[in-house]
Order: C-alpha cells, then sequence, then structure tokens
C-alpha cells in the first residue's frame, strides 16, 4: 500500500502580532513589541508551502481561528456584542486581550500528535489535539484547533480525531512538536518517541509532561511500544521550549543536538534496535545557543517523492557559519540530499521556524480520500490564498493597532473573505 506524508501548514493570519506571550521562546520574547507584517508573514509561509509543492510532496493547509476571540473570553464575565466585550477587556485587563488576538495557531506543530496507521491500535490515523495548557494564549486555541481537524480529516473509517486533553499542568501537551516517529518508510510500522520536561526549575518552563504523553500513547493504541525521553535541562534553559527545536527525525534519519536529551546513549541504544539501519548525527561545534538562535533543528526533514532526503531550513541556519558547515556536513556523507533554504522571518521573529509552521500526517491511498480535498493546496488554490493574503491582510501592526476596533472588524472580514474562499472550492 503506497503512503505519503502530507505536510499541513497553518495559514497565517491577520492579527499576526508580536507581543511576546511565550515564556521560554527566546525570540518571541526579544522582539516583544515591535511593528509585525502579517501580509510578509503569511505570503512566506505560502512560499514555503509552494516550494515543496515544486518538489513533488502534497501540501495542506490549515486556516487560522478567528481572531480577537472573543469566545473565549465570555466565561470571564464579559458580556454584550462582540465589540463591548473586547472593548471591556481591554480596559479591564489588556493583558489578557493580547492573548485573545494572539495568532499563534499558525504554529500548527503544536495542533495535534499524530498517530500513523501502521502503528496505531485500531489501523486508522488518530490526531489528539494538543491542549497546550501550558500557556494561556495557546489554549485558546484548543477547541477551535479540533473543530477544525475533524472537519478537515472528515472520514471516521480512517482518521479518530481526539479531544484535547483536560486542562491542567500534570496533563500539560504541546502537539507533534513533542513527538518523533522513526521506520523505514511512512507505511511500515515505526517506533514513536514521545519528549517531556519535568519540574526542575529554572527562568523557563518546561511544558511537555509526560503523563501527557502517556494518554496520547494510550488513545493513539500504540501500548507498550511508545519510547518516552526526557528533554536535557540544558536545552530548556537555552530556550529549546520544544523538542523541535534540538531534534528533527524521519523514517530513518534523526538529527539531534549533542545536549538535547538525558540518557540519550539509552535512547539511542533503542533506536538502534527497533530500527535497524536507522542513521543518527548529532551536531559538532554548533552550540544550544546557536541551535536556539538559528532554528537548525526546527526545520523540515522530508522525503522527496524520487528518493533522498531534504532538510528545509531557515535563512537565519544558512547565514550562521557554524551551523551551515555542520549542514553541509550532512550533505557531503549522504544523509541529506538537499538542503532547501526558505525565507521565513516573520515566523521566525516571532519564535517558530519552518517545521513549527507545519503538521506532518502520513496517510494511505485510501486515507488521503478520506481528508476534505478543499484543505489540500493545488497551483489554483495556493493563488488564490495568495490573492486574498494581498488584499486583506494587513501590511503592519503596531501594539496600539491591536485595541482599535476598526481593527478587529478588518480582521473579521478577512477571516469570512478566507472562509468564502475555502466554500467556493467545493
Amino acid at each position: 500500500m503506497t503512503f505519503r506524508e502530507i505536510n499541513f501548514d497553518g495559514l497565517i493570519g491577520p492579527t499576526h502580532n508580536y507581543a511576546g506571550l511565550s515564556l521560554g521562546n527566546v525570540a518571541s520574547q526579544s522582539n516583544e513589541g515591535k511593528v509585525s507584517a502579517p501580509r510578509t508573514a503569511a505570503l512566506q509561509g505560502l512560499a514555503k508551502m509552494r516550494a515543496l509543492m515544486d518538489r513533488g510532496l502534497v501540501q495542506g493547509f490549515l486556516p487560522p481561528p478567528k481572531r480577537p476571540a472573543v469566545e473565549v473570553l465570555r466565561p470571564y464575565g464579559f458580556g454584550g456584542s462582540d465589540q463591548e466585550v473586547l472593548r471591556q477587556v481591554v480596559a479591564e485587563d489588556e493583558e489578557l486581550f493580547r492573548k485573545a488576538v494572539a495568532a499563534s495557531s499558525m504554529w500548527t506543530a503544536n495542533a495535534a500528535t499524530v498517530i500513523a496507521s501502521p502503528d496505531s491500535g485500531d489501523g486508522r490515523t488518530h490526531l489528539v489535539t494538543a491542549n497546550l495548557a501550558s500557556m494561556l494564549h495557546r489554549s485558546f486555541e484548543a477547541a477551535d484547533t479540533h473543530a477544525l481537524l475533524a472537519r478537515v480529516f472528515r472520514d471516521q473509517d480512517q482518521f479518530a480525531v481526539h479531544a484535547p486533553l483536560p486542562h491542567g499542568r500534570h496533563f500539560s501537551d504541546e502537539g507533534a512538536a513533542n513527538h518523533m516517529r522513526l521506520a523505514h518508510s511512512h507505511g511500515e510500522r515505526g517506533v514513536n518517541i514521545f519528549v517531556h520536561g519535568e519540574e526542575r526549575g529554572g527562568r523557563f518552563p518546561e511544558r511537555q509532561a509526560r503523563r501527557a504523553s502517556e494518554a496520547v500513547a494510550r488513545l493513539g493504541g500504540l501500548g507498550a511500544d511508545a519510547v518516552y525521553v526526557r528533554q536535557s535541562h540544558a536545552a530548556v534553559q537555552a530556550g529549546a521550549f520544544h523538542n523541535d527545536v534540538v531534534g528533527v527525525a524521519n523514517e530513518t534519519i534523526l538529527l539531534a543536538h549533542p545536549e538535547a536529551y538525558d540518557d540519550k546513549a539509552a535512547l539511542f541504544a533503542v533506536l538502534h534496535d527497533r530500527v535497524p539501519g536507522i542513521t543518527i548525527l548529532e551536531t559538532d561545534g554548533v552550540s544550544l545557543e546557536e541551535a536556539v538562535s538559528s532554528y537548525l533543528f526546527n526545520s523540515q526533514l522530508v522525503s522527496l517523492p524520487d528518493g533522498g532526503m531534504a532538510l528545509v531550513l531557515p535563512k537565519e541556519a544558512e547565514d550562521a557559519p557554524n551551523v551551515w558547515r555542520e549542514v553541509e556536513r550532512w550533505l557531503a556523507c549522504g544523509a541529506l540530499r538537499d538542503a532547501i533554504v526558505v525565507d521565513v522571518r516573520e515566523s521566525m521573529r516571532n519564535g517558530g521556524g519552518p517545521a513549527c509552521l507545519r503538521l506532518r500526517v502520513p496517510v494511505s491511498e485510501s486515507a488521503m480520500a478520506g481528508i476534505d480535498p478543499r484543505f489540500i493546496l493545488t497551483p489554483k488554490s495556493w493563488d488564490g490564498l495568495c490573492a486574498l493574503v494581498e488584499r486583506d491582510w494587513p501590511a503592519t501592526v503596531a501594539p496600539s493597532d491591536l485595541v482599535d476596533p476598526a481593527f478587529w472588524d478588518a480582521a473579521w472580514r478577512a477571516y469570512a473573505g478566507l472562509e468564502e474562499l475555502i466554500a467556493s472550492w467545493a
């Protein structure tokens, strides 16, 4: 049976802004208060999607939820029309308002954890929606994301879309950003690796709870086959708030920073035993700080249709001499066939690289037929999204713009236009 991996990228929304909401995300916090460029951000993301399409990869997209998010504010005692709710929140708790206007759903690596059908207990592809409980602004996404995933992966004979785990720090779940899968091919049974944190103190929080990872594994029917490993404290405190800032895997290749994991020798021994022929490459001469600032590992490691793998890297990785020297070494040894450099600078400034922007979903041909085709990009639909963004997304957003009622109305019109465009593809 033929399997292929689909990358579902988040379309960056019209409220993309730099509010510095993500504690532990160095780029997000260092750019707090700066003027953002939503139109440029969305077009950069779309250009990355097109680069993969042009190389023969199947590319999907996920639309952003409506922002500012009024309905998440009403349970806190705010009432009236949508405008009245937002005016009241701005007046009484502007920090809460900024969390409700975040465009962080663009990073769909945090949307869910995907358990491939060859590994699951019932032969379906399982998507466990992340609760993102460790950050309030991200937790606001969970209900919308669950509804969206059920809409996209609509065939219940092929897909099981799970609701988020109940909120609470003991079950904080950050999605696929802390999950890796290794297998000889996308269609063969693989090994699912769950990377978690632990409360060890420090200036930055450790977001993924082991209990959450264990619950996701149970929901996906993995049983005792799941592998759990703790992220190193040094990596977290250097700004690796998710595993995908210090490690990336695909099929039989794992790229990782030497300080990514605690007890890495035990992890690597298990992987060599369960995936014979696996290649594990660690960086040489790249510090944790360089790995975090360049987002070397927050790159997409993808299987090319005609063989071999490519690494889709941010421009920042090419601009860092030690980092690019490492990429050249991986190319020279044959682990990679190609290095594809993309400009996603607007996303990078807010703390998310190429890998943050996508949720990877391996599917069989029959399962692919169970996906709503409107969310699989074609050249025509890609052109339509680009035209919509050019027309309706703001060129710039300053912090003062966010609290302007005219900005809210313009953003809501942009979301309505996106839904009309998607409906027209039916």
